[in-house]
C-alpha cells in the first residue's frame, strides 16, 4: 500500500534512532503521531526534519516544581511575591525546563495568609502565556496549619483556589500540630471537589506514612507524596513495610534526585529500587530551580534520570521512565509512545543510546503537540593535534545528505 504523505502542515522526522535501536521515520500531523516506519519509508507534503544522529524519546514531564520562586537564589533576600514577579519567574522557569525537554510541568503555589490567591492568579496568567509551548498545571498548597482554629482559614483558601482553577491541592503535614489531621482535611476537600492531592512530606515518620497510606486507600482521589527523603534514613525492613503500604494504596511518590525543594527539611532521595520492587510508582522531579533551597538547581529531567541511574542503581531505561512515562502518569496526562495515534510529545537528543543521552546530552530538540517548540544546540571544537590520525568519532556527520541535519 503506497504511503500517504499527510497534509501540508505535516512534520516528518527522518532517520531518528529509537531506544530499541531501530532507525525510523515519524510523521506527525497535528498533535498526534500519524505514522511510524523504517527510515526512508515515509514521505510528506509538509516539513522534513533530518534527525539522523539523534535519539528520539517520549518527552519528559516535570511533576514537582516551584516555578513561582525559581531563579531567586542569588538575590540574597526573600523572593518577592508580587504577582508580576511571580508571573515572570514562572514563565522563565517553564521555558528553561521546556528547553531541557519537559513539555508538561506542575508547579506548587502557596495560597492563604497575607499572600491570599495573588500568586496562584499570577501562575494561571503565566499558563495562558505559555499555551501552545508547554502544559502548565498547578498545586495550590497552604504552607501553614490546616487543623484546629488556625486551619479554617487555610482550608478556605484551598477551596477558593480550586474555584479559581487550581488543578490539585496540597499541604505540609509534617509541621502541622496534627499531621494526620492535616492530611485528612486535604483529602476530604480534594474528594469533595474532585481534584488530586499532592502532599509535601519528608517521610521520616513511619507511623505518619502508614496512616497516610491508609487514608489514601479510601480517599477516592489520586494521592502523590514527595519528596520523602527521610525514607532512606529508616531501617530497610521498616522502609520495605512502608513501601508495601504505599503500593497497596496506589500512592505515587515523587522524589527529587537533584536536591531538596522549598518546604523540604531533609536532603536526599528515598530508596527508589526498594520502592519500585514493592510496586510503588516512583516519578522524579527537579524541585528547586536556582532558589534558596538549591541555588544551583538545573531543573533538568535528564540529570534527574542520570542521578537515578548513576547513584541509585536504576537501569537507564527505568531511570528515564521515572521522568517521562511515570511523571506523565503522575500528572494524569496520556501515555506517550512513538507509535501512530499517540501524542506527539517528543524529545530528540544527539546520540544513539539512552545511556549516552543521560550521560551527556546538550543538543536537544523538543516537540509539543506535534510542533518544534525549543532547540538547544551545543558544538564542540578542538585545536589541531595528533588525534586526527586516530579516526575518532566526530560530532558532525559526513552523510547528512540533502537538507543536512537539524
Amino acid at each position: 500500500m503506497p504511503d500517504s504523505p499527510g497534509g501540508p502542515d505535516a512534520l516528518l522526522l527522518h532517520g531518528a534512532r529509537l531506544a530499541d535501536g531501530r532507525s525510523v521515520d515519524v510523521r506527525i500531523d497535528g498533535p498526534l503521531i500519524e505514522a511510524v516506519g523504517t527510515a526512508g519509508s515515509l514521505t510528506t507534503r509538509g516539513t522534513r526534519l533530518d534527525l539522523r544522529g539523534h535519539l528520539l524519546l517520549p518527552a519528559p514531564a516535570e511533576p514537582h516544581a516551584h516555578a513561582g520562586t525559581a531563579l531567586t537564589g542569588a538575590a540574597g533576600r526573600p523572593a518577592s511575591h508580587r504577582p508580576e514577579e511571580v508571573r515572570r519567574r514562572t514563565v522563565e522557569a517553564a521555558l528553561l525546563q521546556l528547553s531541557q525537554g519537559a513539555t508538561a510541568l506542575r508547579t506548587h503555589v502557596g495560597v492563604g495568609g497575607v499572600r491570599g490567591l495573588g500568586s496562584l492568579e499570577a501562575v494561571l496568567e503565566a499558563r495562558g502565556s505559555l499555551r501552545g509551548l508547554t502544559e502548565l498545571s498547578t498545586v495550590a498548597a497552604v504552607p501553614g496549619p490546616l487543623t484546629g482554629a488556625a486551619g479554617a482559614e487555610g482550608l478556605a483558601a484551598l477551596r477558593d483556589a480550586v474555584d479559581m482553577g487550581a488543578d490539585a491541592i496540597g499541604g505540609r503535614p509534617d509541621p502541622d500540630p496534627d499531621p494526620a489531621g492535616c492530611a485528612e482535611a486535604v483529602l476530604e476537600l480534594a474528594a469533595a471537589r474532585g481534584v488530586p492531592v499532592d502532599l509535601h512530606t519528608d517521610g521520616d515518620d513511619p507511623a505518619l506514612l502508614v496512616r497516610l497510606a491508609d487514608m489514601a486507600r479510601d480517599a477516592g482521589t489520586a494521592v502523590r507524596l514527595g519528596p520523602c527523603a527521610g525514607l532512606s534514613r529508616l531501617p530497610e525492613d521498616e522502609a520495605a513495610r512502608i513501601a508495601d503500604c504505599l503500593a497497596a494504596a496506589s500512592v505515587t511518590l515523587v522524589c527529587l534526585p537533584q536536591g531538596r525543594c522549598r518546604g523540604a527539611r531533609l536532603r536526599g532521595t528515598p530508596p527508589v529500587p526498594l520502592l519500585r520492587a514493592a510496586g510503588v510508582r516512583v516519578a522524579a522531579g527537579s524541585g528547586a530551580l536556582r532558589d534558596e533551597a538549591n541555588p544551583v538547581g538545573r531543573g533538568d529531567p535528564l540529570e534527574a534520570a542520570y542521578l537515578l541511574a548513576s547513584q541509585h542503581g536504576l537501569s537507564p531505561q527505568d531511570a528515564y521512565e521515572a521522568v517521562s512515562a511515570t511523571a506523565r502518569a503522575a500528572l494524569d496526562l496520556p501515555e506517550v509512545r512513538i507509535e501512530a495515534g499517540f501524542p506527539a510529545e517528543l524529545l530528540a537528543v544527539r546520540g544513539d543510546r539512552l545511556a549516552g543521552a543521560l550521560s551527556l546530552a546538550y543538543s536537544r530538540i523538543v516537540l509539543h503537540r506535534g510542533r518544534v517548540v525549543a532547540r538547544t544546540s551545543a558544538v564542540r571544537e578542538y585545536c589541531d593535534s595528533g588525534t586526527a590520525a586516530l579516526e575518532l568519532p566526530r560530532q558532525g556527520r559526513a552523510d547528512c545528505g540533502p537538507g543536512g541535519g537539524p
